[in-house]
């Protein structure tokens, strides 16, 4: 630690001396030694396992003999594989637009009520939960018991059934709904965070815009669509693109609740699961990469929303 603290010291004095006698040093040498050890950094953790992991997927199971494309192959043919392409698609369907419109709904409804810093507060704590924390407490919410005399349900969703009269159901083991019973845990995890955003560009919108559009006799439902989404469509971007992309990555959720088995499985918990389970490094090179490649749209049509935003203003 003694060690650690002193080469920073040292980095820091040598970027401030630099920074003090910067009319000596040539712009570059500065920009270089600014930039340089990130720039480093990133080739190192980022670069590197990026293309080393591109070149695996070309490779068999052990990285030892080129067989092309047949991985790729493998994960869109074989029908396993594109059940977790199917369900990895419908997590990044559903997700972020229930989560948003949910989101936007309640921040709209809340919005300068009586109780709204004790509202959002309620919808935005389960933020505050780790991924796995999340999915413990909803595994006990469908936890399943058979029923018979004398057992009681210690599942809050079977219990409700029971209490209904129906039977219980086993949420996670029912194939293809326990998909959408994972779904859920995301979409309350993120539906806090879309309603903080949102509000915040809810608040955001002038107060003479409002005016004006109440003036026109604009009220309800016509104020929220003429008025409200587009002004906070910049924000709507952002809340999209940033689910989508957690939702992207999923893998907590899924491998704590059903490891991926009954038809459950993502490309990020099946990445996993072949590498370090199956010991297939080829085939799990294969999944990164194609994760990787879905991540790609993404984040360039975020780039390209946010210079769209900064060229109106």
């Amino acid at each position: 630690m003694a060690f650690a603290v002193a080469i920073f010291v040292a980095v820091m004095a040598l970027i401030l001396l630099s920074v003090d006698r910067a009319s000596k040093v040539p712009n570059w040498a500065l920009v270089l030694g600014f930039l340089g050890p990130a720039g480093l950094m990133l080739a190192f953790g980022l670069l590197y396992p990026m293309l080393r992991t591109i070149r695996e997927s070309f490779f068999d199971r052990n990285g030892a003999n080129f067989i092309g494309w047949d991985n790729y192959v493998t994960i869109f043919t074989q029908s396993e594989f594109q059940i977790v392409l199917r369900n990895t698609m419908i997590w990044v369907i559903v997700v972020p637009i229930v989560s948003t419109f949910i989101g936007l709904l309640y921040a709209v409804l809340v919005d300068r009520t009586r109780f709204e810093a004790l509202a959002k507060g309620l919808i935005f704590l389960p933020m505050a939960i780790s991924l796995v924390g999340a999915s413990i407490i909803w595994k006990f919410v469908y936890e399943f018991r058979p029923d018979q005399q004398g057992v009681e349900q210690i599942g809050l969703a079977n219990q409700l059934l029971v209490w209904a009269g129906l039977d219980p159901n086993q949420f996670l083991i029912s194939n293809p709904w326990n998909t959408f019973w994972l779904l859920i845990v995301m979409i309350w995890i993120q539906t806090g965070f879309a309603m903080t955003i949102l509000s915040a560009a809810i608040k955001a919108i002038p107060d003479d815009i409002v005016e004006a559009a109440r003036l026109d006799g604009l009220t309800g439902p016509r104020m929220f669509r003429y008025i409200t989404v587009p002004s906070i469509r910049p924000a709507l971007v952002v809340v999209l693109v940033t689910v989508t992309m957690t939702t992207l990555k999923v893998f907590d959720i899924v491998r704590t609740m059903t490891g991926g088995q009954f038809e459950t499985s993502v490309v990020a918990n099946e990445f996993y699961t072949q590498s370090f389970r199956q010991f297939n490094f080829g085939l799990g090179a294969s999944l990164a990469v194609i994760l990787f490649v879905l991540v790609i749209p993404v984040v360039v049509y975020q780039v390209r929303q946010l210079r769209l935003a900064e060229d109106i203003r």
